[in-house]
């Protein structure tokens, strides 16, 4: 993984400016999807943490809450059913989707082909959780789905940790 970084203007060397090639990027396996971290918490200060994701048919996460962290997505291909708060709806490419600190939230690949999104967490923090958690990809190999002896062994500590909370569906 290669970053490009710069100072922004020699009087603030406190903003950088971070260019992240679209091959770069910490690639994990988590739950059966495929997660590239592009900017994590660390590099911007704690302000942003950037993941692409793609998401096959039929995947996604449990419902769950962030407590001090919003989530953005942005669905670049594919459908993605969302779960808002107690509002269910579906997301199609160019569509984006806000998920406030403490709002129950999901989504799911409903469509017949592999989802690709970027998401944001605002702060940054939560994208630690793929970094700590997720698997090391195989070549060759497809993404295997988590069964409950990993996801919820070791993860349900990273839940915590990274301020998640899974939460049941109605």
């Amino acid at each position: 993984m290669t970053f490009e970084i710069t100072q922004s203007s020699p009087r603030d060397a406190k903003h950088e400016r971070i260019h992240v090639p679209s091959a770069d990027g910490t690639v994990k396996w988590f739950s059966g999807n495929v997660y590239s971290i592009k900017l994590t918490a660390g590099q911007t200060g704690g302000a942003l943490g950037v993941v692409e994701a793609w998401v096959p048919p039929g995947g996604g996460p449990v419902a769950h809450t962030h407590a001090d962290q919003d989530e953005t997505f942005f669905l670049i291909s594919g459908e993605l059913e969302f779960l808002g708060g107690d509002h269910v709806f579906t997301a199609g490419p160019g569509d984006l989707v806000h998920c406030p600190r403490g709002t129950r939230h999901r989504f799911k690949n409903i469509g017949l082909y592999t989802a690709h999104m970027l998401f944001f967490c605002t702060p940054g923090g939560s994208e630690g959780l793929f970094l700590e958690g997720g698997d090391i990809p195989e070549p060759g190999v497809h993404v295997p789905a988590w069964g409950p002896e990993h996801s919820q062994g070791p993860v349900l500590g990273l839940f915590t940790k990274y301020s998640l909370e899974a939460m049941p569906e109605a």
